[in-house]
């Protein structure tokens, strides 16, 4: 909205010229996301307290998560608004990047949001089930991957893209719309698996859409595709807007989630996150490096799959619980060398996400 208003702004005073750069507005699309997030926090953290909508926890998990009982959820809420906000302010809307970015992460969020209420107001701890939950999220995988492919005007839009070997692209065809809404679905409950501990989750989170960002500003930007022997999508840059929406709503969801927590997303927060890596990843043709550099997602999820099937099979865990966070708890690491020490692997991991840029 405001980039239309200050482009045409511009055609008479050159002063507004400044907005047509990517990189101003990414910048105040951080700051907006950041602020309205901080801003609107507080008064949605009591409404969540008034109406008790307050965090449980499992009966075998760490013994001091059973001081977070009560602590307000679902203030995902926060994160979903502040990415909207954002990004319909900052964003080209003429773009159709941009929206079916923001169908991903909206849509995601409703059926968290749907499933948060069914165990946190209609108190079922069952939620949505998971099999209606995954069927919801794969409809609406279905319907981003559909469009995006159905819209694509280049065979390297469809195609699978291998980093480091710049000569190697694979023709998906229709499998495109699959490998999707793998990515979409997988990420989206990786994220939520991640989100066990206070701000583990939001700050790799940060990173690698921060990452996922010079992805699509370099993808959209002719010369600076070919230099780099990377795709070259025209209309991709403006993604970079919606990278940066996420930035800046993390950063200020972070505030208050950061330990101890005043507010936990729940599912209303975690999985649209999730779903935005995966759909801007999906975009700028990187799925392999979305997944080096949200390593520590991937790592979380594994951890789960290993741990079920090593009970199913053998009747033994590997872990002492799963997701893999809780098992270092369990052998003694506080809660914030646990998170800490999370956040500097993602770091690491996103350093070499970007160094696939120019290893080619």
């Amino acid at each position: 909205m405001l980039y239309d208003f200050f482009i045409w702004l511009s055609i008479d005073y050159s002063a507004f010229n400044v907005f047509r750069y990517l990189t101003f507005r990414a910048i105040c699309a951080v700051l907006t996301s950041f602020l309205v997030c901080v801003a609107i926090g507080p008064y949605m953290i009591r409404k969540l307290s008034h109406h008790q909508i307050g965090q449980t926890v499992r009966q075998d998990g760490p013994p001091t998560h059973f001081d977070k009982v009560g602590t307000p959820t679902m203030g995902g809420l926060l994160i979903l608004i502040s990415i909207l906000l954002s990004t319909l302010l900052w964003g080209d809307l003429g773009n159709r990047f941009v929206w079916v970015s923001l169908f991903a992460c909206m849509s995601f969020g409703v059926i968290g949001w749907l499933d948060d209420y069914r165990k946190l107001v209609d108190k079922n701890p069952r939620g949505m089930g998971a099999s209606a939950k995954l069927l919801g999220q794969c409809v609406a995988g279905s319907v981003c991957a559909l469009f995006l492919f159905f819209t694509s005007v280049d065979p390297i839009e469809t195609a699978l893209i291998i980093p480091v070997f710049k000569d190697i692209v694979l023709p998906l065809g229709f499998g495109y719309v699959f490998l999707t809404v793998f990515v979409l679905v997988g990420f989206s409950n990786a994220v939520n698996l991640t989100d066990g501990l206070d701000g583990l989750a939001i700050l790799p989170t940060v990173l690698v859409s921060g990452a996922l960002g010079v992805f699509a500003y370099l993808t959209g930007h002719a010369q600076f595709s070919e230099y780099l022997s990377i795709p070259s999508i025209p209309g991709a840059g403006e993604v970079l807007i919606f990278c940066a929406a996420i930035v800046g709503a993390g950063l200020g969801f972070l505030w208050f989630n950061t330990y101890p927590a005043q507010v936990f997303m729940g599912d209303i927060g975690s999985p649209p996150l999730g779903a935005a890596l995966g759909i801007v990843a999906v975009i700028v043709r990187q799925e392999i490096v979305l997944l080096i550099m949200g390593g520590i997602f991937v790592i979380e999820t594994v951890s789960v799959i290993l741990q079920v099937m090593s009970f199913k099979l053998i009747g033994r865990r590997i872990f002492r619980m799963a997701p893999l966070h809780h098992h270092f708890e369990l052998k003694g690491w506080p809660e914030p060398r646990v998170c800490v020490r999370f956040w500097i692997i993602s770091l690491i991991l996103v350093l070499v996400g970007l160094a696939t840029l120019k290893v080619r």
